[in-house]
């Protein structure tokens, strides 16, 4: 494409707009959606772009993002508790794969060498186009998606050393791994585990307190690329730094609101990374080659979801699961473009090789979600979505079960949050005060920095499993803006609301929010004080107290149909006075007569 870095980036954005609604208005997803694009844009198609390498490195960023956001969910205890399934199934999985896979390449006719590096490829799967597929699907906190992450994650860290086995078995002497590379990438992640944590804290921290969110922005992106960079240089791979920064952050106040930051450049940027994927299926290739593509595509994809399938069920998942594990992650890697490309440069592969098995891991990429699309079609409905729940002991309960959420930890919300916490109920509560945040948090509170009236905000923080809203905002604009937000994001939703007043209150009441005077309960409260001090019986007073607060409510409903007319308030309120007067008169009689009824 000759023209400019500004049309190039109209014509993929157009794309992406164009396609993605379009296949997910088919039900084929949107990574389907991107892929397709890539495919009609790339130089085998329409031939806008004919340099998708130089795309393709930079859309990487969006994996880079993607591992950043999955580190914010597993805390280091969780983390700890998966490390089984990690070096357990991650290691089966790419040991049997790689030796099926490679002894398949070694009957058509390849070096046992390459073999064993094409073979160990061909084991990895995308990372991206498989947390994507879960995410879709709804299948990340399945048993199964836990499973294929933690396989995934063993990918990811078994990629550099067969980076670094490449240069070695293609006899390029003065490239091999030395110790001084080895001391670097261990010092590099001693630095980031053990520095990682009280360093980005306290950054963010400071960050917070200018209350300037796109200096928050900001840093966000900084932590997350500068990380990956600081990884790269030392050799280890860029997506492993960002989600170790990502897992330090994790039991931050901070995780809320760096996932909702991130969220959008994350999501842009790997729809570009799967354009990008789409652009570099060589379909020259496959139109010259057509059973021989086919055969390594089909031999790649039955191979890999026969051993999944078979780990699924040792790790004790149900058919169902197991045959959904293989779905997500039997296709091909992105990593396998960079292992054949350094396998060409030391002469392992040779070229039309090279071009063949890029085709294969690409087309598997494509066909990946349209196959996932109609086995699921195949099995059906799930009818036990209990199976879907972690069990208590094996996964650390950080956001599931969550059904309330407290917007606000003031003195009105800390209230809420402590009876809550007393009768053991799981909550989220959002703050916009870095200090209150650092306070509360002192005292082993469970909150989170972040702001209550952004939409991102209130999806990171896991809103749709809310059941109920609790806004006890003090500004009454920020109230309002909070609870009309909740109210169009989860119209469902039970909100209840703190009102500063009866205006406020009415105002609520207009979104289906049941309003909460701040200052009426503790009025009443000083009333029936009163009311005993000068000598009426506890009793009484406390009879009379009640009967005050539903004949107010009332009133409160009664007003609340003639607000926008100040007179028809007003009359209102006069009439509402002469019946609690006549109501308490009524009350005083009947008690007087039953003191008589006791003398006699």
């Amino acid at each position: 494409m000759h023209s400019g870095a500004l049309e190039l980036a109209l014509v993929l954005l157009l794309a992406a707009v164009i396609a993605v609604p379009v296949f997910k208005k088919l039900g084929l997803g949107a990574v389907l959606g991107y892929l397709a694009a890539g495919v009609v844009l790339g130089p085998d198609g329409l031939g806008f772009v004919q340099d998708a390498d130089r795309i393709l490195g930079a859309a990487e960023i969006g994996v880079v993002m993607l591992l950043f956001v999955i580190g914010l969910e597993l805390s280091p205890t969780r983390l700890k508790v998966m490390r089984r399934s990690v070096f357990g199934a991650g290691t089966a999985q790419v040991a049997l794969s790689a030796l099926v896979l490679g002894s398949l390449l070694m009957l058509d006719h390849f070096q046992w060498k390459a073999a064993l590096i094409v073979g160990i490829a061909l084991a990895l799967s995308s990372t991206a186009v498989g947390l994507q597929l879960l995410s879709e699907h709804k299948g990340i906190n399945s048993d199964y998606g836990r499973l294929g992450f933690a396989i995934l994650l063993f990918q990811d860290l078994i990629a550099i050393p067969l980076l670094a086995a490449i240069p070695l078995l293609g006899g390029a002497k003065n490239q091999t791994l030395q110790w001084d590379d080895v001391a670097i990438a261990l010092g590099a992640l001693a630095v980031v585990i053990l520095c990682g944590r009280p360093v980005l804290r306290r950054l963010f921290n400071i960050i917070a307190r200018t209350r300037s969110p796109e200096v928050f922005t900001a840093m966000a992106l900084l932590v997350v690329l500068g990380t990956a960079w600081f990884m790269q240089e030392a050799g280890l791979s860029p997506s492993l730094g960002a989600f170790l920064a990502g897992v330090l952050l994790s039991d931050s106040e901070f995780r809320h609101e760096l996932e909702s930051q991130i969220e959008p450049f994350k999501g842009l940027l790997l729809g570009l990374f799967f354009i990008a994927v789409g652009m570099g299926i060589d379909l020259d290739r496959v139109v010259a080659e057509p059973a021989l593509i086919a055969i390594g595509v089909v031999a790649l994809l039955l191979v890999k979801f026969s051993l999944l399938f078979g780990i699924g069920k040792v790790a004790r998942l149900s058919t169902r699961h197991a045959l959904m594990l293989g779905s997500v992650l039997w296709l091909g890697g992105e990593f396998a473009f960079v292992v054949f490309n350094e396998a060409q440069r030391v002469s392992l592969l040779g070229s039309a090789n090279h071009d063949r098995l890029v085709a294969i891991v690409g087309l598997s990429m494509g066909l990946t979600p349209l196959l996932m699309i109609a086995l699921l079609r195949l099995l059906g409905s799930e009818h036990s979505p209990a199976s879907d729940t972690p069990p208590a002991d094996k996964v650390e309960n950080d956001g599931d079960g969550i059904t309330v959420m407290i917007a606000g930890m003031g003195r009105f919300g800390q209230v809420v949050a402590r009876l809550l916490t007393a009768q053991k109920i799981p909550f989220v509560a959002l703050e916009s005060n870095p200090d209150t945040v650092s306070d509360l948090r002192r005292f082993g509170n469970k909150l989170y920095y972040g702001d209550p009236t952004r939409p991102e905000m209130l999806r990171a923080a896991g809103g749709e499993n809310v059941r109920v809203f609790v806004i006890t905002l003090d500004d009454p604009e920020v109230n309002m803006r909070a609870t009309r937000l909740i109210r169009r994001m989860y119209p469902n939703a039970v909100v209840l609301a703190r009102a500063r007043n009866r205006q406020h209150a009415w105002r609520l009441m207009d979104m289906s929010a049941e309003p909460f005077r701040e200052v009426f309960g503790t009025s009443l409260d000083l009333s029936e004080r009163v009311l005993t001090v000068l000598g009426i019986p506890p009793d009484t007073a406390r009879a009379h107290v009640q009967r005050f607060r539903e004949h107010d409510e009332k009133l409160l409903r009664d007003q609340y149909l003639v607000y926008d007319d100040e007179a028809a308030v007003i009359q209102t309120s006069r009439d509402a006075r002469a019946d609690l007067m006549h109501l308490f008169e009524a009350d005083a009689g009947s008690d007087g007569k039953a003191d008589a009824e006791r003398r006699d």
